[in-house]
């Protein structure tokens, strides 16, 4: 599939994300192993999501869809789950199989874990030498390094202090996860911090989830069963971000983005576009169950070169291409910096983002752990590809609103991942 996207004349309008995708995945998890029944209302459908759905199925947790977005899980209980008959197929979704790998390396049977040919190529070796400390049994192709996986669950695992050589959300949970089953203590130490829907959700399921200084997350063992979470999900700001970026940019604009999750682990993208000098406002915040909910206003700004690294990353590691498209626009250089991890996501994130910017006419450099962006120019719409990134398809499609001529944009079904209705909610900001 392509898409055509020309330059915007003007962006006015409202739009709402689609439910978080990070709290999404975790409702639908928890709640699986929780007694009774929840609903989960504003629950994505993206292809991940859906992923993460499918697996449950097969591990015996029944779901059911009661209207477009509103999800009824019947949970299993924390020893109700059962063996699949098949492979768990996670799709493109490394939060499935991350934190499906802690859950079941916890349960007393066999399973096998696999994905699309990107989740394979992706690293596991994170996750699985962390769990193996806890006494799991894991397996994966290339040394025990890449999926497919294979666990052999079992009920001795054992509490352990572990501290996380990069911040990631998805290696803490599925420690989480497995700290919730295991004999003691398991203590999770983090370089920064990173998102905390699980522990946020499991504090408010009854889970015995302490906070450190650190920062440090202390689990212990469950010793009855978790209260099912029937909860709303906030929009995703990850998905609200290119739309954020496309508002401070573009010389016309004003766009509000209406209940949208601004869970401080999450913001860095706010805080980032702040210190560019971004006009943009937080109004009307609200709280969802254990999630901050805001709308979020931004208009036409005139940016500045900033430096964005440090503990700043973690917390803006999705929209760190967005950032660097930004920085095409500011007065000034924009260096990012510190993110590596961008290397390994569902493209090479740096490599993409230099190659497509550039492909416009952008002067970037490209570096082990970042880019280095100068501005402001002009970019010249040109033929790109998503690389079946979802996140560098919207990114694609922001730098074609504000780029000179049309921009052709393949496989750009990609963004289905995380935000099924992305076109059309771009087409519809736009004042011809």
């Amino acid at each position: 599939m392509r898409q055509t996207v020309r330059p915007a004349r003007s962006l006015r309008g409202v739009i709402a994300p689609p439910g978080d995708k990070s709290i999404s995945h975790r409702a639908a998890i928890l709640n699986a192993i929780a007694a009774g029944e929840a609903v989960v209302e504003n629950f994505q459908r993206g292809a991940d999501c859906l992923s993460t759905l499918r697996c449950l199925r097969l591990l015996g947790v029944h779901w059911e869809w009661q209207d477009e977005s509103r999800l009824r899980l019947a949970g299993a209980g924390r020893r109700g789950l059962r063996e699949p008959a098949a492979v768990l197929n996670c799709g493109n979704s490394g939060t499935t199989i991350r934190l499906l790998c802690g859950l079941l390396a916890a349960q007393p049977f066999f399973s096998a874990l696999t994905g699309d040919a990107s989740l394979r190529s992706r690293p596991m070796a994170r996750v699985i030498e962390p769990l193996r400390e806890m006494g799991a049994r894991i397996w994966g192709r290339e040394a025990d390094t890449r999926a497919p996986l294979a666990v052999q669950g079992g009920p001795d695992l054992i509490g352990v202090r572990y501290r996380l050589p990069v911040a990631s959300a998805q290696v803490k949970s599925a420690l989480v996860l497995a700290g919730l089953y295991a004999e003691g203590e398991t203590v999770i130490s983090e370089p920064a911090p990173a998102r905390d829907h699980t522990e946020r959700m499991l504090r408010a399921m009854g889970a015995q989830i302490a906070f450190g200084e650190g920062p440090i997350v202390a689990v212990s063992p469950l010793r009855r069963e978790l209260a099912a979470l029937s909860l709303r999900v906030p929009g995703d700001i990850s998905a609200a971000a290119p739309f954020i970026v496309l508002g401070a940019v573009h010389p016309d604009a004003e766009i509000r983005i209406s209940r949208v999750g601004i869970n401080p682990t999450r913001t860095g993208i706010l805080d980032a576009l702040r210190m560019m000098g971004a006009d943009l406002t937080v109004e009307e915040e609200r709280t969802w169950g254990a999630e901050p909910v805001a709308d979020i206003v931004v208009r036409s700004s005139q940016l500045r070169g900033a430096v964005i690294g440090g503990a700043l990353v973690p917390r803006t590691i999705d929209e760190l291409p967005l950032l660097a498209l930004a920085g095409c626009f500011a007065q000034g250089e924009t260096i990012i910096t510190d993110a590596s991890e961008l290397r390994v996501k569902e493209s090479d994130r740096i490599q993409t983002t230099a190659s497509s910017l550039r492909k416009l006419g952008a002067e970037v450099e490209e570096r082990p752990d970042g880019l280095r962006v100068w501005g402001p120019q002009r970019l010249q719409g040109k033929a790109l590809s998503s690389r079946g990134d979802h996140r560098l398809a919207m990114m694609a499609a922001a730098a074609g609103a504000l780029a000179q001529g049309e921009t052709v944009i393949h496989n750009s079904d990609a963004a289905d991942v995380s935000y099924p209705r992305f076109w059309r909610d771009l087409e519809a900001l736009r004042k011809r």
